[in-house]
């Protein structure tokens, strides 16, 4: 099952695997908080700049489609400790809309995901996370 869900590999930057669902705003964040407030959100994100401190701290987990180890998105979610995959190029983002395309799967605010922060992996989906040292989705 998780094989038949991968969607792509970015970067990743720490904190464990982290399923929850894909949110691209403040307010997406704030609503999904007030509606299910022990579900883990993942920020999907182009890239990251300093004044998404607000969004990347009120989130679970970050997922970019650009960036490196030493991005921006990478260095404040592991300061953070926030699962975190970056630098994911099969990521196409269009924040506005919320939505993500990824290996022509269409993502939407709200949908379930996987991200695994010591491989880089990316699942569609929900999927249970083995608790180990550091949390891995393998």
């Amino acid at each position: 099952e998780l094989d038949a869900s991968f969607l792509g590999r970015g970067i990743g930057v720490g904190g464990g695997a982290l399923s929850g669902k894909a949110v691209f705003t403040l307010d997406e964040i704030r609503q999904m908080r007030d509606k299910e407030p022990e579900t883990s959100l993942i920020l999907i994100r182009s890239a990251t700049v300093p004044d998404d401190i607000i969004e990347i701290s009120s989130a679970d987990g970050l997922l970019t489609a650009k960036g490196g180890q030493t991005s921006h998105a990478a260095i404040v979610a592991f300061r953070l400790d926030k699962a975190c995959v970056v630098g994911c190029e099969q990521l196409l983002v269009l924040e506005q809309k919320g939505t993500a395309i990824i290996q022509g799967k269409k993502i939407n605010s709200g949908d379930w995901i996987s991200i695994d922060g010591r491989n880089g992996a990316v699942f569609l989906g929900k999927h249970p996370v083995k608790i180990e040292q550091e949390s891995s989705l393998i």
